[in-house]
């Protein structure tokens, strides 16, 4: 990317927080004067949003390579149609998820090639790498504890949040599997405390990024 902005990337198990975080850090940095976007993925844009519906709650078998590719067309399009518009003329970008969701929860979880997904990944992106990735940390018992209080009837739904422990539990080492491969770009961050206390974790790493 022509960059003039920041990307940055919150990334995590279900139940850390990330969309709490994404609103305190998108706060944080309005109130230091940047132009923040807050979006996630997939979605973001109305086509990656019809994208998202389809690959969470859909009824019909989706197969795992199904799956990644799904992921990886409304990526295409958030990047292209969202993303890199925004950093290109000076924003800052907070994703909740990106690419490294889909290494997660693809290729550790659902065990597909992890050279393939991470080639589709690459083709879905281009250029468009985050700056910094930040991966909210947290065990499987508490973070589904956080999601049963959600008052989400679509929870039920979404195939994902039921696809077991023993996918979650490879999800969660994925993350931080990533982490230990790319240490410059992704930050492991402690997500069991308040989202104050890990907002302030965060603050420390984003700081580093952008002053």
């Amino acid at each position: 990317m022509n960059k003039k902005g920041f990307f940055i990337t919150i990334e995590g198990p279900e139940g850390a927080g990330k969309s709490t975080q994404c609103k305190m850090l998108c706060g944080y940095l309005e109130a230091l004067g940047f132009e923040c976007v807050w979006t996630r993925e997939p979605g973001g844009t109305p086509v990656a949003e019809k994208l998202r519906d389809i690959v969470k709650y859909s009824k019909e078998n989706i197969s795992e390579e199904a799956e990644l590719l799904l992921f990886n067309a409304a990526r295409a399009l958030h990047v292209a149609n969202l993303i890199r518009p925004a950093v290109e003329r000076g924003a800052i970008v907070i994703c909740d998820r990106f690419a490294d969701s889909t290494t997660a929860y693809q290729g550790y979880g659902r065990e597909l090639n992890l050279e393939e997904v991470k080639n589709i990944n690459s083709y879905a992106v281009g250029n468009c790498v985050p700056d910094l990735t930040l991966v909210l940390d947290l065990d499987q018992k508490s973070g589904f504890g956080r999601v049963k209080k959600r008052n989400h009837a679509s929870i039920a739904d979404d195939r994902f949040e039921n696809a077991g422990s023993s996918f979650h539990d490879k999800v969660r080492d994925g993350f931080l599997k990533i982490a230990e491969l790319e240490p410059e770009r992704v930050k492991i961050i402690e997500a069991s405390g308040s989202p104050e206390c890990v907002h302030v974790l965060i603050r420390e790493k984003v700081d580093d990024l952008i002053k």
